[in-house]
């Protein structure tokens, strides 16, 4: 693969659920895949609990976000970006009616700096028990 379609895979963020990297870079854009909160190394989330059939009892959508947050922070250093370069963030809720506040709270918290244009939608679900995940887009160098 030439260098204007490298894939990134980090060593830090979640393995991703099906065939696909954590990043690709072409040219100076990074395009980051769909990225959760979930802990490298482990089915485990961040704030969320199950009962013994896997289905959630209760979340905590703070501890979704710090978590997510982090994890495009890793990807995004490891491809040789940043959290300011971020120029466009896409977010996944599966609650709008109540993370909305919460996470836009947390959300202006991280972006107060940089503020790339932001789009939230609502899903029924996503691939893991999972309350938030953000589809980003960054510029490197």
């Amino acid at each position: 693969m030439n260098a204007s379609a490298e894939i990134i895979t980090s060593s830090n963020a979640p393995e991703p659920v099906g065939l696909y990297p954590h990043a690709r870079r072409v040219g100076n854009l990074l395009f980051l895949s769909g990225i959760g909160p979930r802990a490298r190394g482990s089915k485990k989330i961040p704030g969320v609990e199950l009962d013994a059939s896997g289905k959630i009892v209760s979340y905590d959508i703070a501890a979704q976000c710090h978590s997510v947050f982090r994890n495009v922070r890793s990807v995004l250093e490891e491809a040789g970006s940043n959290w300011d370069r971020l120029i466009d963030v896409t977010v996944f809720l599966t609650n709008m009616k109540d993370d909305f506040a919460i996470y836009n709270r947390l959300y202006a918290e991280y972006f107060k700096d940089n503020q790339p244009c932001r789009t939230t939608v609502e899903v029924a679900s996503l691939p893991t028990p999972i309350a938030i995940e953000l589809k980003c887009i960054a510029t490197i160098g």
